[in-house]
């Protein structure tokens, strides 16, 4: 970490880059020297450069800032009401980048990173990986890999569960940090759309960027306007990557080779296709999930015990990644076999047997598809309940898939809430519901709606044993996300299991 280095050298660096706009008013801070660096106001501490970004964005937080130690300000605009030295530049995002590289140096360099992106599938290969390597650093008593996903974070200093799939970079910057000073020489992170549109992950560089599928997701007005948006912002991790291993699989794998080959990176494949890290001859046995893999490194049959043939697809990435960080094949079968994945095809199932409670985190129509298919080739006989429901304020297309697929697998569906923000929950299920082709119901309180899944509790039910529950797209996560902010609220493993035991005590 380079701190204390003198605000002059932060102004030469985005002079250099050139990001100065105008004459920015530096007045004597030259030689003042920076001790941290943020963009929240209630972070600011003595020495801070306080760097003024977001579209909610107001001059009483630079105020703030101010008053709490900030010794100087980075904007696009120039507040004349507050005085501080200034530095206005032409693209904040790209200044953070800078400075918080600068400010941590360039920290994200010194370990051995993988990004991994996609549209389904991204938290399960990241713990597939993270299980293959814990498992070879635990043989050689090294500390375990580090990890940024969708499901929680770990950095060798604290472990909490994750907001954002991918966090803003000097968020990202200051994991890395703890994560070197910890010891750590991996990082593993899922890497979002967003992330890639917006910079978060601008300067850095993946020694292997995982592209695992493609199809449509976040289309809405604030985030990707249409599919060539969303599409174009995920091949953009290949400029930051040294290998690219992709899906020989996915669709439009000619476009995403050529996008990876233009950037420059070594390309891997893996999948069925004639892949340089083959998959074939899967068969359940035993339980287990059972596959073949020729690849230069590795051949023969490997196994997951993760339910899902589904998960095939994203051992099948862990794999090659495995291979391009020559990570021996002994702890890539174990690692394989001992993965988990909170929130991921959790299932649980009544003392009766029947009735089975499954809590994933699909939340698109690929991943959707993926948990029904499933599911109903486990449970041929059982009825398919269904409950789930869709974020407010985003991802917009994702209600008609979401509807229209559980419509088509699903016996019954029971619709709810699923981070509504400040939209209306009844609002959110009508537009699923529009696309909903089976019986259906809507019941606002989430925790309510898994106890008449469970129970019974639900029209056309004719207390129909066996049962299956589909809990789908908050997996793990104990928060709930409403117009006044997160509020804990329990996880969806908590509520089925919580209910199980009510269905348990009322069939004794």
């Amino acid at each position: 970490m380079n701190a204390h280095l003198p605000f002059c050298r932060y102004v030469g660096e985005l002079r250099s880059r050139g990001l100065l706009r105008g004459e920015s008013a530096t007045h004597g801070a030259q030689n003042t020297q920076i001790g941290y660096i943020t963009y929240d106001s209630r972070r600011v501490r003595p020495g801070t450069l306080f760097i003024c970004k977001g579209a909610g964005f107001k001059e009483t937080y630079l105020a703030d800032a101010k008053n709490s130690g900030a010794v100087a300000y980075v904007s696009e605009t120039k507040y004349e009401n507050v005085d501080l030295p200034a530095l206005t530049v032409s693209d904040v995002r790209e200044a953070t980048v800078v400075l918080g590289q600068m400010f941590y140096g360039h920290v994200t360099d010194r370990l051995t990173t993988v990004g991994i992106t996609g549209t389904k599938g991204k938290s399960t290969t990241a713990y597939y990986l993270r299980a293959i390597l814990d498992a070879q650093f635990a043989a050689e008593g090294r500390r375990p890999a580090a990890i940024m996903s969708s499901i929680h974070t770990f950095d060798g200093v604290s472990e909490t569960e994750s907001d954002l799939t991918t966090p803003e970079p000097l968020e990202l910057y200051a994991h890395f940090q703890n994560a070197f000073d910890s010891g750590l020489t991996h990082m593993i992170m899922e890497v979002s759309s967003q992330a890639l549109k917006y910079g978060r992950v601008q300067g850095m560089s993946f020694d292997v960027a995982c592209f695992l599928n493609i199809g449509e997701d976040h289309i809405s007005p604030v985030e990707h306007p249409d599919f060539a948006d969303y599409f174009a912002s995920k091949l953009k991790i290949f400029s930051l990557a040294k290998i690219a291993c992709i899906n020989a699989d996915s669709d439009r794998f000619a476009q995403i080779v050529q996008a990876a080959e233009k950037a420059g990176a070594d390309v891997v494949t893996f999948g069925k296709n004639g892949a340089d890290v083959r998959i074939s001859n899967i068969r359940v046995l035993s339980g287990e999930i059972v596959f073949r893999v020729d690849s230069r490194s590795f051949r023969g049959d490997f196994s997951i015990t993760m339910p899902g043939v589904f998960n095939v697809e994203n051992a099948a990435a862990a794999i090659a990644v495995a291979q391009c960080l020559n990570v021996p094949e002994q702890y890539v079968r174990e690692g394989l076999r001992k993965a988990r994945a909170e929130g991921r095809m959790q299932i649980y199932k009544s003392a009766d047997g029947l009735v089975t409670g499954v809590v994933d985190f699909a939340h698109n129509k690929m991943s959707f598809r993926a948990v029904f298919d499933t599911m109903k080739q486990m449970n041929p006989q059982a009825q398919i309940v269904a409950v789930f429901g869709s974020a407010g304020g985003k991802a917009i297309s994702r209600r008609k898939d979401l509807g229209q697929t559980a419509g088509e697998y699903a016996d019954f569906v029971i619709l709810t809430e699923d981070d509504p923000g400040s939209e209306p929950v009844a609002d959110i299920c009508a537009d699923i519901a529009r696309y909903v082709s089976c019986p259906y119901m809507t019941v606002p309180a989430r925790d309510e709606a898994i106890g008449k899944a469970i129970l019974g509790e639900y029209p056309h039910s004719g207390n129909a044993l066996p049962r299956v529950v589909l809990c789908l797209g908050k997996g793990h996560e104990s928060t709930m996300k409403y117009a006044r902010g997160p509020e804990v609220f329990p996880s969806d493993s908590v509520l089925v299991q919580r209910f199980l035991a009510q269905y348990n005590a009322l069939h004794a």
